[in-house]
């Protein structure tokens, strides 16, 4: 009989709900009724930051075709749908997080049976520390909880998603400021903001998008501006036709790389009659290419292209860009360039001052610029631990842990590996797209196999 094997799943959001489905198939394919999972995490199981919200117009940005939550069945969350929504639609976040609910519920019914299974053990607290005993060949890694109690566990996997948005950009007198929205997604932070008041966003990507369309309305202009203005494109009306991954090298450098990607776009626009055919093909190779760049080739592209990069890669539904579109023509919301440098309170309101000489009288400003990656700058007590305790290490360029192709954080000099892993966003430095769920689902069924095949 195979020994008990305890795997912690550390963060309860999309990416440590799919990591847990895959570990109990894995553990119940292979006979193993002794494998314990501990799903640990606040909150409603599969809703981190993404899928928490239930506003019936904060849409997915993939078709429902592409969100299944399993790698080998790719029309599962479609059939879960049923009449609710079709293939090509972009159903709402909060729906797709019950679907991942559900999923998780479904697995269990599956793996159990008379004689029992593997188990879940869900737990709803956050873990704050982490500690290894590598002289130990049992449960060699405890996890300290926000409540107190701690855990011994074989293995554990870091699924943490995305941090707050990073406010580094924020002057201090604006960080000091009542009036500022540091994280439009915690909760209640869109709800108190002065109805009679103009509104600054700062950041005009994805998050920009679904804040505008909450807040736009008669009587209240919503500026939103960014470094470079740039809007998230959309995603075609009607569905592609998938084009072949091209054979593209990135050893010879990022320019030579750059003039071969826009020629491959060229080309599938020629040949497809929409650019989207020939991005969607980089996907597959996307991280192979950025690990063939040389670190100061990866900087200089984060640097240059990133911005460019993401508007086009991260893509919104056709329906909300054409309601952002029209909150526009309606004068409800304006897009533009432009940088914070000041702001100081006038009444109830903030005079923030904009790097281009211009001053807006707004009743709240909010921060749309997209998770902090940084990890050396992130407030977070776990990830403040394994850094300082040498057992992870930020990766080199980009963000989020160094690991190994499989996903194990790579210590600090001299420190012994633990058995840790990571997936999704903390994996960005080393495979630059990692954030959508394709990719986290697959990560996620590696990892099981891995897992299972560590002594």
């Amino acid at each position: 009989m195979t020994a008990v094997r305890d795997i912690a799943v550390v963060g309860a959001g999309a990416a440590g709900t799919l990591t847990a489905m895959r570990l109990l198939r894995r553990a119940a394919g292979e006979g193993d009724r002794g494998c314990r999972v501990w799903l640990i995490g606040p909150g409603r199981t599969g809703r981190g930051l993404a899928f928490a919200t239930d506003a019936p117009h904060h849409l997915l940005n993939v078709p429902a075709a592409g969100m299944s939550a399993h790698r080998d069945d790719p029309g599962h969350f479609v059939r879960w749908l049923g009449s609710r929504a079709g293939a090509d639609d972009f159903v709402p976040r909060g729906l797709y997080g019950k679907y991942l609910a559900d999923s998780l519920a479904d697995t269990l019914d599956a793996v159990g049976g008379p004689g029992g299974g593997p188990r879940l053990l869900r737990v709803r607290d956050r873990v704050v520390g982490l500690g290894h005993r590598p002289d130990r060949a049992r449960a060699p890694l405890s996890l300290r909880l926000r409540s107190g109690q701690s855990l011994a566990v074989d293995a554990a996997v870091l699924a943490l998603g995305n941090f707050p948005a990073d406010r580094s950009w924020a002057p201090p007198s604006l960080l000091r400021s009542p009036l500022f929205r540091a994280d439009p997604w915690a909760p209640g932070a869109l709800r108190a903001l002065p109805e009679d008041q103009d509104l600054l966003l700062v950041g005009t990507g994805l998050t920009m998008v679904d804040a505008a369309l909450t807040l736009q309305r008669p009587g209240r202009v919503v500026h939103a501006v960014s470094r470079h203005g740039l809007l998230p494109r959309p995603h075609a009306a009607r569905p592609l036709l998938p084009a072949p991954a091209p054979g593209l090298d990135a050893r010879s450098g990022l320019d030579p790389l750059r003039r071969a990607v826009l020629g491959h776009l060229a080309a599938g626009r020629r040949s497809h009659g929409d650019w989207r055919v020939g991005f969607d093909s980089l996907r597959p190779v996307t991280s192979a290419l950025w690990q063939q760049l040389a670190p100061a080739e990866q900087a200089r592209f984060l640097r240059e292209d990133l911005r460019l990069w993401e508007v086009h890669r991260h893509r919104i539904p056709p329906v909300s860009a054409e309601a952002l579109a029209d909150a526009v023509d309606r004068g409800r919301v304006t897009v533009g360039s432009g940088t914070v440098t000041d702001a100081e309170p006038v009444a109830d309101a903030l005079r923030v001052r904009l790097a281009d000489g211009r001053s807006l009288r707004v009743g709240a400003v909010v921060n749309c610029t997209g998770a902090q990656t940084d990890l050396t700058r992130i407030e977070d007590p776990l990830v403040t631990g394994l850094l300082g305790t040498g057992l992870g290490s930020p990766a080199p360029v980009g963000g989020g842990f160094d690991t190994t192709p499989d996903g194990r954080l790579r210590p600090a000099s001299q420190h012994d590996p633990a058995p840790l892993w990571t997936l999704g966003s903390l994996r960005r430095g080393n495979l630059l797209e990692t954030t959508a769920v394709p990719e986290i689902r697959c990560q996620a069924d590696d990892l099981a196999l891995t897992l299972r095949q560590h002594r």
